[in-house]
């Protein structure tokens, strides 16, 4: 039986929010790129905004939990 580090553990709050930033960092690629190329209905857009909106909430809140200003 192979014991893995705790580093590559792969529910690790530290790679959730590596996978959180590149979520994050698709949806503005994708609305951004909304425009000519593929242009998008505007329900569509809002929904991908509400998203990407929560996505930033939720990496600020693992972000805190993960590095606290103050201490507890």
């Amino acid at each position: 039986m192979r014991h893995f580090p705790v580093e590559t553990n792969l529910h690790s709050p530290e790679r959730r929010l590596i996978e959180l930033r590149m979520e994050h960092a698709e949806l503005d690629a994708l609305i951004d790129d909304s425009g000519a190329d593929r242009p998008l209905d505007e329900l569509s857009l809002r929904r991908l905004k509400k998203k990407r909106l929560q996505l930033r909430d939720l990496i600020a809140q693992l972000e805190l939990a993960l590095d606290p200003k103050e201490p507890a």
